[in-house]
């Protein structure tokens, strides 16, 4: 599919004059509004392989007061807006793609309230996830999602409907996603939710929003809830002579009644960039497969004894071995390389990245048929993922370059193909952002396509917000 020019898609819209960029001055004050180099900073986020477009000016908002005025001046006029959180996405859901403006969450990072009556905590879009870990924490309550990038915002993560490693036992942010301020196209503020658990009061557009990417209307405050820190932790490490033996193991394990805080799964070949880039060996390196999960338990005694059953079952399916950590030095070290494993492979090279769902009983088979594509279009695909949900990401471990990217794009076409006709979808995570429109109608019949663009329009008539995205 052949896309459009830059020059094309500002042509759709209209330009930031000197009037109009002194007005968005007057709004969110001279300092607050970039047009100098910095705009460089603001053309990408960590998407691998995607064109960069620079913004005409990008606006740094500190209250919702002026984030309304700033989309109710876009839109009189005509100024695409892009709504940006902390920049770390994958799926190109924060580039500029049609110039305009960059409204960036970043200085709306205030938390107003931890509520811990009510177990919730109130706070601005931009706030980083990781103060919002501290924030909690310092009231002896916890935020169980957690995102591979510690440094996004909760804006971000809502916006995309982020999952991370401990989504078996807890969900994904949307299942803690209870209240949300948001600022439509128009400037209207809605305020959707509150810090309750049940309502069913009219159409949820707390839910609506949270996953629409920025392209509906601008979050700037977000009711999170939150639970009682876990107690004890404990990861067990539990290496396979094949990714079959390990998958098969999963739903051994779930049924018998056990729901780690995570449950994830990779092959051999990226053992070694890994130890490459953290500088450490990994415990008992040299076998095929790999599952690591998480346990979390209010007491040592019970978590020893479910690590035990846990052991005991993969022994019975055919793991090679059970690695305890000894520490929690060790059991950090463990997490760290499994978070370490995208800037490890994006130091290697890769060329794109992929992040399908599918049952998960269907892993194993799934990866068998995604290394079979690979081999036909001369690719090399690392696999890892979260084995207790589904989600499977695939890196292609390339060099990138147009021929690569082409073949590339055949292949993801194969591997979505296969991923839906195994009752998936093609992101579980990442989102779709501008990455993964054009294959978004493998997953999504034309009837649903055509329901979600009538959404769009009724909240976004002018097509001003995060235009390019999704569709």
């Amino acid at each position: 599919m052949k896309r459009e020019s830059q020059m094309t898609k500002r042509s759709k819209y209209g330009r930031l004059t000197s009037d109009l960029i002194s007005q968005l001055k007057r709004i969110a004050g001279d300092g607050n509004v970039l047009t100098d180099e910095r705009l460089e900073d603001y053309s990408h986020d960590e998407t691998l392989g995607i064109e960069r477009f620079k913004p005409e000016a990008v606006v740094l908002p500190e209250t919702t007061e002026a984030v309304s005025a700033v989309l109710k001046l876009a839109n009189e006029h005509c100024i695409p807006v892009t709504p940006r959180g902390g920049g770390t996405g994958i799926s190109a859901g924060a580039i500029p793609s049609y110039g305009g403006i960059v409204l960036s969450l970043e200085k709306m990072d205030r938390i107003i309230e931890v509520d811990a009556d009510n177990f919730v905590v109130v706070a601005e879009a931009g706030v980083p996830v990781s103060e919002l870990y501290k924030a909690v924490e310092a009231k002896g309550l916890y935020y169980p999602i957690h995102p591979g990038i510690l440094s996004s915002t909760i804006g971000g993560n809502i916006a995309t409907n982020a999952g991370g490693m401990k989504a078996v036992s807890t969900g994904v942010t949307r299942h803690f996603v209870l209240g949300l301020e948001a600022v439509l196209t128009s400037g209207e503020v809605i305020q959707c939710g509150g810090k309750y658990v049940k309502c069913s009061t009219g159409y949820d557009f707390t839910q609506l929003l949270t996953g629409s990417e920025g392209t509906l209307a601008v979050i700037t405050k977000v009711i999170i809830r939150l639970t009682l820190p876990p107690g004890k932790t404990e990861i067990l490490y539990i290496p396979f002579s094949n990714l079959k033996d390990a998958i098969n193991c999963v739903p051994v394990i779930l049924k018998q009644g056990i729901l780690p805080a995570g449950l994830e799964f990779w092959e051999q070949d990226i053992v070694k960039p890994v130890e490459q880039f953290t500088g450490r060996e990994m415990p008992l390196n040299k076998h095929a497969a790999y599952l690591m999960l998480i346990l979390e338990e209010p007491d040592e005694g019970r978590l020893n004894r479910l690590a035990r059953r846990i052991s005991d079952i993969c022994l019975q399916n055919n793991a090679v071995d059970v690695y305890v950590p000894g520490s929690e030095r060790a059991r950090k070290q463990l997490i760290q390389a499994r978070e370490s494993f995208y800037l490890a492979l994006e130091r290697e090279g890769i060329a794109a990245i992929a992040d399908i769902v599918v049952p998960r009983s269907f892993i194993a088979d799934f990866v068998g048929q995604v290394h079979r594509v690979a081999e036909r279009h001369s690719l090399k695909i690392i696999t890892c993922g979260h084995a207790g949900d589904g989600n499977v990401h695939l890196w292609f471990a390339d060099k990138d370059s147009p021929a690569i990217r082409q073949r590339v794009k055949k292949a993801l076409v194969e591997i979505y193909g296969i991923g839906v006709e195994m009752g998936g979808t093609i992101s579980g995570e990442h989102g779709i952002g501008l990455a993964k429109k054009e294959y978004l109608g493998i997953a999504v019949e034309k009837s649903r396509l055509d329901l979600m663009r009538r959404v769009k329009r009724a909240f976004d008539p002018n097509n001003i917000l995060n235009p390019d995205k999704v569709f």
